[in-house]
């Protein structure tokens, strides 16, 4: 006997399909992590910065009482403890905290970018001589001297295929001009041309 259960004259397969409007568990858990590892970040960061972080006050205190607990255990349920904290902020809360977090981020790229430069800088100084020159325009107060003995140096090193030493410290040189000697060479042209003036 047919079965009336089966086939057409039995249950259509669209009779036990649900609405589901919420997200699935797998999707909360992904979720739930990513509160937990954006709450970790936090409490990577020094106090000050994390003190002046747009959110909740007793999401803050959370961060900041995890940062002072050396304990692992003891750090670990607190960590927990910023999840569930972090689980309760609002959508445009927790994008507001990326968005700052991230902020942190860009000086980094920036400082990468500087980094690089420099390094080129480097490499213009051990294939071109006019490099000097050009470098010495810019930073009057750059010892010459010193710089092309660390250029023949670091040329040596590489055709001798020795560690580069010199070729270090030609990096530590630019990135010394870079840092502080840039500031006083503008001024000195800005009081340069205030003494044209007169």
């Amino acid at each position: 006997m047919p079965n009336s259960n089966r086939g057409s004259t039995g249950f259509q397969s669209n009779e036990f399909e649900q609405d589901y409007d919420r997200p699935s568990k797998s999707q909360l858990k992904r979720e739930m992590t990513a509160l937990q590892k954006l709450g970790a970040e936090l409490i990577a960061e020094p106090r000050e910065r994390v003190k002046r972080v747009p959110m909740p006050e007793d999401v803050r205190d959370a961060i900041l009482e995890c940062q002072t607990i050396k304990d692992h255990e003891g750090r670990r349920r607190q960590l927990q403890y910023v999840g569930k904290k972090m689980r309760t902020l609002e959508d445009e809360e927790v994008a507001l905290i990326r968005k700052t977090i991230d902020s942190w981020k860009q000086p980094s790229r920036a400082e990468t970018a500087a980094m690089h430069a420099m390094e080129r800088r480097r490499d213009k100084l051990l294939a071109d001589d006019g490099a000097l020159t050009e470098l010495r325009a810019q930073y009057p107060e750059l010892d010459v001297q010193q710089m092309r003995t660390l250029i023949r140096n670091a040329r040596r090193e590489q055709a001798e295929q020795k560690p580069p030493k010199a070729y270090r410290e030609i990096f530590q040189v630019l990135k010394q001009l870079q840092g502080g000697a840039a500031k006083p060479a503008e001024t000195d042209q800005e009081n340069e041309g205030e003494n044209d003036e007169e």
